[in-house]
């Protein structure tokens, strides 16, 4: 349940963990700290966390590397802080495994919110994976996405994905051929509906579709491009 989540706070600035935390404990969530990257990976590491929120540019050891270090060994959903003018660095966050971001400065509320949506969206995808056993295995001509495997398969290769990565692709795959708007797939994979930022999608769209057009060029066709409008998961029954 949200009251219980552990969520670690990153950020060299005190004053930003402080308020931070504030905010997270109003919700009742477990609150730890750390204020730079070595000490964040050594508790990551050693501790569970539910949601960690990471600052990008930090001593010792930066977001990026921390996020890279980080995916060898857990999938704990990131939310990464940057400033303004770092898209490149956000683009990196993606690519290292990041599963969200908030520019600063930011609302201590909005933090909070994204926090709430990501962690229902854990949960909501935990119970799916439970209930629906009719559906745990996704089958098509050059992927199989398998739920209770947590796993993606395309022309018999294993394909490496983030977890939002993969929360993306199967959302898109279970409805086969139908388009969504980019402000759907904020809604509906992100649950966010009145902010988000639209990119967040695309580079989501990008670096899935790199991935696994690394293993099948076939399997990264099916996610499609409709211009205008958004995006669809396209099956080929010739």
């Amino acid at each position: 349940m949200d009251k219980e989540a552990i969520i670690l706070v990153v950020d060299d600035e005190e004053r930003i963990r402080r308020l931070t935390r504030m905010y997270l404990e109003r919700e009742n969530y477990v609150v730890d700290e750390a204020e730079n990257g070595k000490d964040a990976l050594d508790k990551a590491l050693n501790n569970h966390y539910d949601v960690i929120l990471l600052d990008i540019m930090m001593p010792e050891m930066d977001g990026i590397e921390f996020s890279q270090e980080l995916r060898k060994e857990k999938t704990t959903p990131i939310i990464m802080l940057t400033a303004k003018g770092e898209e490149a660095n956000r683009v990196q966050g993606f690519e290292a495994g990041a599963d969200d971001y908030v520019v600063k400065p930011f609302s201590p509320r909005e933090v909070v919110l994204r926090v709430k949506a990501l962690l229902r969206r854990v949960s909501t995808s935990d119970f799916n994976h439970k209930e629906e056993t009719s559906k745990n295995v996704l089958v098509f001509p050059n992927l199989t996405i398998d739920h209770d495997a947590h796993r993606v398969t395309a022309d018999g290769k294993e394909v490496t994905l983030t977890p939002k990565e993969y929360e993306l692709l199967c959302f898109l795959a279970k409805s086969p051929d139908k388009v969504f708007t980019r402000e759907q797939l904020l809604k509906e994979v992100w649950e966010y509906e009145f902010f988000g930022d639209l990119r967040t999608v695309d580079t989501h769209v990008k670096r899935l579709r790199e991935k696994l057009n690394n293993v099948s060029q076939e399997a990264a066709k099916m996610i499609v491009t409709v211009w205008g409008v958004g995006y669809k998961f396209e099956v080929d029954d010739a």
